[in-house]
């Protein structure tokens, strides 16, 4: 399964016919730049986790594949332990959904808890 499907829910076969395509033109305010974006990330080592650090003082928000960091080694916690230092230093928030993913946040901004619905 990859990262998308995991973030969007998954786990269906799915078709074209399943979406819709939106057309920005209805949605978006051309007069304003976005003042935030929303990284997707997969963190395979030290290099990976410096742009990660970068776009969270930049002020966005990193969704970031874990999975080549689950072993116990030095490395993998050392990564983890840099990262949670940067949501501290920017005010931000930060969180492990599952065994694969962190979302790391900037100053504003924190993270739920809680699942939405039922």
């Amino acid at each position: 399964m990859g990262l998308m499907s995991k973030i969007l829910g998954g786990g269906q076969s799915r078709t074209t016919e399943d979406y819709v395509e939106l057309d920005l033109d209805d949605v978006a305010d051309h007069g304003r730049q976005a003042t935030m974006q929303v990284h997707v990330a997969e963190i395979d080592g030290q290099p990976s986790a410096i742009d990660i650090k970068d776009a969270v003082y930049d002020g966005d928000i990193v969704i970031a594949d874990i999975t080549r960091l689950r072993t116990k080694d030095s490395t993998a916690e050392h990564i983890v332990d840099e990262l949670r230092q940067v949501a501290r230093e920017v005010d931000g928030d930060i969180v492990q959904k599952g065994d694969d993913q962190i979302i790391i946040t900037p100053t504003g901004v924190r993270i739920g808890r809680e699942k939405l619905g039922r």
